[in-house]
């Protein structure tokens, strides 16, 4: 009996020994937590999160090889779903850095600010963003113009540049073949194999609904074929001063085609000297005869049917690296102004950047014609 009740004991005064050594081991909630902790409101604790996934969104894109990739894309994994950055953080480290990266991690400050005053440069949410005086060359806004990136479909511009200058004949017939279709992103085109149109009908698509067939089919039949085509790209673009621009391809789908926004607003003035180009990248649609169809085209830019605009030339660009782009030059309180808008998150982020540049060029000159308004905020 009394070896039971000593066993008993024994047995109490360990539990009771380990209890404590748990209970020091283990910090209560009210010490773990300090005083300020607790009174920290739960908006700058998301604050905080979003701020720290931003953070390790930059370490991605700017340093993708370093030791502090790793601890960069944990912390965004880890705060998943609290902030937009998550995204462009796990994107920039999927892209493993490079253009596409650097597109992504600029993303994270494509909201304008509201705040701004109306006289003030405005605050853009696409990526890139150069905007000139187009006889002047004066720059009205500048935003990462220097910064090299994809440029999908404002490649088209380029192959309708370099058609218009050999003077090939518009109404010669051209036939799409399985050559002209798209090998890099696999998407549809309403041009059948087989369609016939003519190289006129074709930089009409081209520039106006950004139709990756018919623009193939320019490249490839052009004297010479598709890669003596794409030297001339290239060409084209190192006489006019192009020296951040490279294209591999006449369609804009490839990634590896390049630019940078202060060049393209290079190849939008040699552009505008082309009546045709300005003719058939602003016009408002067209008809296509296809065998026993007939296919209705529509402009890409809905800004071309806007009366309150006057729009000389534009072209429209979009693949998943590149964002949405947008080139114009346009009529602007007396005028005419180039702008280039490149990696935009959507199609009415594009436009109200364009938007939002009209109403600064026209409340700026409003309010002192004379004065320069060279003015940027990249």
């Amino acid at each position: 009996m009394i070896q039971i009740e000593r066993n008993w004991f024994s047995r109490l005064k360990l539990a009771i020994g380990l209890g404590l050594s748990l209970s020091l081991a283990m910090p209560l909630p009210a010490l773990a937590a300090s005083p300020a902790a607790k009174k920290r409101p739960v908006s700058a604790q998301k604050s905080a999160v979003a701020a720290k996934a931003k953070r390790a969104a930059r370490v991605v894109a700017e340093r993708p090889t370093s030791p502090a990739r790793k601890a960069a894309v944990a912390t965004a994994s880890r705060t998943k779903g609290r902030s937009a950055a998550v995204v462009a953080a796990k994107s920039v480290a999927l892209a493993g850095g490079g253009l596409a990266a650097a597109g992504a991690a600029h993303s994270l400050d494509r909201k304008p600010d509201a705040a701004a005053a109306s006289d003030a440069p405005p605050r853009l949410s696409a990526n890139a963003v150069f905007v000139m005086d187009q006889n002047s060359r004066e720059v009205l806004v500048s935003k990462n113009d220097k910064a090299v990136m994809p440029i999908a479909s404002l490649t088209k511009l380029m192959t309708g540049l370099l058609v218009a200058d050999a003077k090939l004949p518009l109404d010669e017939e051209i036939v799409i073949t399985e050559d002209d279709l798209d090998i890099y992103k696999g998407t549809g085109s309403r041009l059948s194999v087989g369609t016939r149109l003519t190289r006129g009908e074709a930089m009409h698509l081209a520039l106006m609904s950004s139709e990756n067939r018919a623009a193939h089919a320019l490249g490839r039949t052009y004297p010479g074929g598709i890669v003596h085509f794409v030297r001339l790209m290239n060409a084209k673009a190192a006489e006019l001063g192009m020296s951040d621009t490279r294209y591999v391809e006449p369609t804009g789908l490839s990634v590896e085609n390049r630019s940078s926004a202060r060049d393209l607003a290079v190849l939008v003035a040699a552009a505008y000297q082309r009546p045709l180009l300005r003719q058939y990248s602003t016009s408002q649609g067209y008809a296509v005869e296809s065998g026993r169809r007939v296919l209705q085209y529509r402009n890409s830019n809905r800004l071309t049917a806007d009366p309150n605009w006057n729009i000389g030339l534009q072209k429209t660009g979009y693949i998943s690296e590149a964002g949405r782009c947008l080139v114009m030059s346009a009529r602007l309180a007396g005028r005419q102004v180039i702008m280039v808008f490149l990696d935009s998150a959507d199609k009415a982020s594009r436009i109200g950047d364009a938007q939002r540049v009209r109403r600064y060029v026209e409340s700026v000159a409003s309010a002192d014609p004379i004065e320069s308004i060279a003015l940027g905020n990249s």
